[in-house]
């Protein structure tokens, strides 16, 4: 059952909703008040409580991952917020830094209580202009209000926020490629370990969290960890609260809609997105952002013994399938950014797919062999098929070329990369097939993404 709520988005549709009196007037900074007067213990503690699972496509869960941070005799602790909303068919976290920045600013003083930081740096993607206009904007007034500064709300407990821009590179969406930005190296990830919460921006311990994670810790602590877990239909698989669903593509009414964690792929496309245009079926989604594996409509979730939590969804269609993140892991998928992208009848998947793999060829940083030339080489023959040209032996080819890449980089890149490929080698295999056979004609109409 749909469960739309208003609890990161509450102040979303009213007038200036990015000021620093209207934030108030709702009750902002209450929670980061409430927050910087408790043991850092308590804080981690409660949004461990939550079960805060990661909005940025790893779904790591967030109170855990401030439990890494160790206070280090000589060094500073830094909370950097990723900004860096990069990945194709993701558009959620720039509703925040656009429409209520100053959410993400308390709760950047909330998180640097929880991993024992006095900085927190917004990482922003340097296209997004408006958001880093509020953002600022914010910060200031923040800080002429006294709550940022050496003494919020009267605590010792120095808090500032900077904005940093980024150069537009989808690189740096990965947590240390983003951290060599923001030293002002290239853009390139790092070898782990040593990992960030040891050894992370100038050599210091630092969290890196998604804007959507740290944005919804003042709802956290407002109505406490375990109130907002029961949110979600899947807590009691570790995964709580409400977060933001998107979807793009063949909708109706493409957007950025928040419900509780539960929702099903069913319920965003249809209830949510308006259902697709007139004359259209649906063909395939992918459920989290490109680089999230593609499901077929039709297909029937197929739970064999391993598979207990899709026990319950046994024999149906995975539009009914609780959107989480484990459960769409146990579809072979992901859940990723919960940002999902539609595809009709009458898309082409072959040039969807050619479409994706050109966006991973030109964002590849270079840095490791099997990406920079694995990603360059699948794109060039699927320039051949699109153009009609190429073989089924290349059509095989590019199975072992993205399975080649898959854990075999330094990062997750080369893994965002491959499997949309593997994905739709596997899932659309037939009318690849088709479309070589006809000389690169679409029998779908020929639309991409």
């Amino acid at each position: 059952m749909l469960k739309p709520v208003q609890i990161l988005t509450r102040n979303y549709g009213l007038p200036e909703s990015w000021t620093l009196q209207v934030y108030q007037s709702q009750g902002g900074y209450q929670s980061a008040k409430k927050a910087l007067s408790w043991p850092q213990a308590q804080v981690i503690e409660e949004v461990k409580k939550a079960n805060l699972r990661g909005r940025g496509g790893a779904g790591f869960p967030a109170g855990i991952k401030w439990s890494f941070m160790r206070p280090h005799p000589t060094k500073p602790a830094y909370l950097v917020v990723n900004a860096d909303e990069g990945e194709p068919g993701t558009f959620k976290d720039r509703t925040i830094m656009e429409r209520d920045p100053h959410r993400l600013i308390e709760g950047c003083m909330i998180g640097c209580r929880g991993v024992g930081a006095h900085t927190a740096y917004i990482y922003v993607r340097h296209e997004l202009h408006l958001a880093k206009d509020r953002l600022w904007a914010a910060i200031r007034e923040a800080r002429s209000a006294g709550i940022l500064g050496p003494r919020p709300f009267g605590v010792d407990y120095p808090v500032d926020v900077q904005v940093h821009t980024g150069a537009g590179a989808y690189i740096c969406g990965e947590e240390t490629s983003l951290l060599n930005s923001l030293e002002g190296k290239r853009g390139e990830p790092r070898f782990r370990p040593p990992f960030p919460a040891q050894f992370g921006l100038f050599g210091c311990p630092t969290t890196v969290n998604n804007v959507e994670t740290i944005a919804t810790t003042p709802s956290i602590i407002e109505m406490g960890g375990e109130a907002f877990s029961r949110q979600s239909e899947l807590h009691h698989l570790g995964d709580g609260g409400s977060r933001l669903f998107g979807v793009s593509g063949h909708v109706r009414t493409p957007g950025i809609y928040e419900a509780c964690i539960g929702l099903t792929l069913r319920e965003l496309i249809y209830d949510l997105g308006g259902g697709l245009p007139e004359g259209t079926k649906l063909m395939a989604i992918i459920p989290g952002g490109s680089s999230c594996p593609v499901l077929r409509a039709e297909e029937i979730v197929n739970a064999p013994d391993d598979k207990a939590i899709l026990h319950p969804w046994h024999g149906k269609s995975i539009l009914d399938v609780p959107i989480g993140v484990d459960t769409m892991r146990e579809l072979g998928t992901m859940a990723g950014t919960t940002c999902a992208i539609v595809l009709s009848d009458k898309a082409c998947p072959v040039r969807a797919l050619h479409n994706l793999v050109r966006f991973y060829a030109h964002e590849s940083c270079g840095q490791c062999t099997p990406c920079r030339e694995g990603v360059g080489w699948m794109g060039r023959i699927m320039g051949k098929l699109v153009e009609g040209k190429g073989s089924i032996e290349e059509l095989d080819m590019l199975y072992d070329i993205a399975s080649n890449i898959m854990g075999n980089t330094i990062c997750a890149f080369g893994e965002a990369a491959a499997m949309p490929m593997i994905g739709f080698l596997r899932k659309f295999r037939p009318e690849l097939v088709q479309y070589l056979h006809t000389g690169g004609k679409s029998s779908t109409g020929g639309l991409a993404l």
